[in-house]
């Protein structure tokens, strides 16, 4: 189930609905990621998030069938923020279900990577300064890289 929202979300109520509905699965995974408080030396004050709808659902789309083919899982959830967050509040929640705790972990490690590098949406910082949009870093394109080097992607 893929979900994006402006309204704000509980990770604990997430993953307890994500263990209902994956039940009898051996190994479940998640993540929550939550807006930063600072950006280099600057205090953030609001994180703006936009998407391209229905362009970025259908994309996270197309990345879930693609961990659904890659590996054996039972249940996914990825639940995305957009518009405008404080520090602290949770901007992305990402739940992966399996038999086994690898398929589980790779899958929801491979769905970030795709959130995180080409999932469409446009992200703002609001600091204490000024604002400027924010581009994911070199690190983040070469976590995202690994998946194409197996070959199984």
């Amino acid at each position: 189930m893929i979900t994006l929202s402006a309204q704000p979300f509980d990770a604990g109520d997430e993953l307890k609905a994500f263990e209902a509905r994956a039940s009898g699965a051996g190994a479940i995974v998640s993540f929550t990621g939550l807006v930063r408080d600072r950006a280099s030396d600057e205090n953030v004050r609001i994180l703006h998030l936009q998407a391209y709808s229905p362009m970025t659902e259908r994309g996270i789309e197309q990345a879930a069938a693609r961990a659904e083919a890659r590996w054996p899982l039972t249940a996914i959830r990825i639940l995305h923020r957009i518009g405008d967050m404080g520090p602290g509040e949770p901007i992305v929640f990402v739940a992966t279900a399996s038999a086994h705790r690898r398929d589980a972990f790779e899958a929801a490690d491979f769905l970030m990577d795709y959130l995180k590098t080409e999932a469409v949406f446009w992200k703002k910082e609001v600091t204490d300064t000024g604002e400027r949009w924010i581009e994911p870093r070199a690190e983040d394109y070469q976590d995202s890289a690994r998946w194409a080097l197996t070959g199984e992607d």
